[in-house]
């Protein structure tokens, strides 16, 4: 029997999907090459903002007129899932807790008998491996869920409380990554400052199972390891150090800002101020001056005014961010902030928002180009779409840089001179890899 799985949304999503198709391939499943081909249609959903919501729901609507021509299943999954329940077309939906429920629902489908999940509410299991086929990145999920209630955000609602994986656990994914040769694995949580694991005996920090990994890592090929994503509220001291010590930690750090207006942050629940996020910006760059910084920036926010706004664009002119995820507030039915008076109007948000966009805009082109010149290393991730003779590569700063080359070198180290720049990407002469 033949699936196809579309993913939207966050790296979470992504890591799940990949999990997903693990168990499909041990019960000796295989890919098709279009939904349209498929004996089951797999949808993992985002529902973080209406923009993705909508998109999901016409991907649903699409599936449900294409089984009134041929038979297929239908299965909905992720954050969306359970306002997707009674969409026409869907035949079963595995919201994010009942993800362990997968195995059963496929020998359900295998047999022809229909699947009855039990009445008991599923408890939410972390998968044991997360690894694209044939890729030498991976997603390592360290947390599932989220405590925060930023006013704005559907997350803690679909996902559920922080819960943290257990350390050994996370070592075994690592092991096996290792064992297959990845080169780089990236952690993940809704907020990884928050990991907390307590065996009872023991309990472990975001600090001290980072202290672990890198240990873990030092004899085997995996030599970069990144993190998603941080909450500037509790980013502790002792992960800074643990950072500063050990190169294999990357040199860059998406510290979600959202804001610069205290006033703001406080309606949206942040639980830090300008001057705290400042001030961490100011240690981190302190400890590692070579790092880069990117964020997340939500404009139009309720109640936001001109002068909330100024205090974004000083913030981000303090702090020169390589690059920014924006976008401007729009309403989640169910989170704290729907309620909340004083919504800005869509033209004036999307105004709003066009001048934080060009600003960054101009932020990233002034960091990049004064790296021209300068060598760096990178990781080889794939040949380029526009010429089969050159690479697209990442450097530990998340740039994007291209070289010349042959495809054996993909997933290799090399050693690159940046010479110029194509838009936000490096042309570079590859000196060594």
């Amino acid at each position: 029997m033949t699936y196809f799985i579309e993913t939207y949304g966050c790296q979470m999503n992504k890591a799940e999907s990949a999990a997903l198709v693990l168990v499909l391939h041990e019960q000796g499943w295989s890919a098709a090459p279009s939904g349209a081909d498929a004996d089951l249609v797999l949808i993992n959903t985002c529902t973080v903002r209406a923009t993705a919501e909508t998109r999901v729901r016409g991907r649903v609507a699409f599936y449900a007129a294409l089984k009134k021509k041929r038979c297929c299943t239908l299965i909905v999954t992720g954050c969306a899932a359970s306002q997707l329940k009674t969409a026409q077309g869907v035949d079963y939906t595995l919201e994010t807790n009942a993800r362990s429920l997968f195995p059963a629902l496929l020998r359900a489908l295998e047999t022809g008998i229909p699947f009855v999940a039990d009445a008991e509410k599923p408890v939410f299991a972390f998968s044991s491996a997360h690894l694209a086929e044939g890729s030498f990145k991976s997603f390592v999920p360290i947390m599932h869920g989220c405590n925060n209630f930023c006013t704005y955000c559907i997350v803690p609602y679909v996902r559920g409380p922080e819960i943290s994986r257990d350390p050994s656990a996370i070592l075994r994914e690592i092991e096996l990554l290792a064992a297959k040769g990845v080169r780089e694995i990236c952690l993940l949580g809704q907020n990884v400052n928050s990991y907390h694991w307590d065996s009872g005996s023991e309990s472990f920090s975001f600090a001290r199972l980072l202290r672990l990994i890198v240990t873990e890592i030092e004899q085997t090929p995996i030599r970069w390891v990144r993190f998603l994503s941080a909450n500037p509220k509790d980013f502790s001291l002792q992960t800074l150090e643990v950072m500063a010590a050990h190169p294999v930690l990357c040199r860059h750090l998406h510290l979600c800002v959202q804001h610069g207006s205290n006033r703001i942050l406080a309606a949206m629940n942040r639980l830090y101020t300008r001057e705290q996020y400042l001030e961490l910006v100011k240690k981190i760059r302190e400890y590692m001056p070579d790092i880069t910084l990117s964020t997340d920036i939500l404009i139009g926010f309720p109640g936001e005014t001109e002068d909330d706004l100024a205090l974004t664009v000083d913030l981000m002119e303090q702090v020169r961010f390589i690059y920014a995820f924006m976008y401007h507030y729009n309403r989640r039915v169910g989170t704290a902030a729907d309620q909340f008076p004083d919504h800005v109007p869509d033209l004036l948000k999307r105004e709003r928002l066009a001048r934080i966009i060009a600003l960054q805009k101009q932020h990233t082109q002034e960091y990049l180009r004064n790296r021209i010149g300068e060598s760096a290393p990178v990781l080889v991730e794939r040949s380029s779409p526009k010429n089969p003779d050159e690479l697209l590569c990442r450097t530990a700063q998340d740039e994007m840089v291209v070289t010349a080359g042959p495809a054996s070198l993909i997933g290799s180290f090399a050693v690159v001179q940046l010479l110029s720049l194509q838009g936000n990407t490096f042309r570079g002469l590859r000196l060594t890899g």
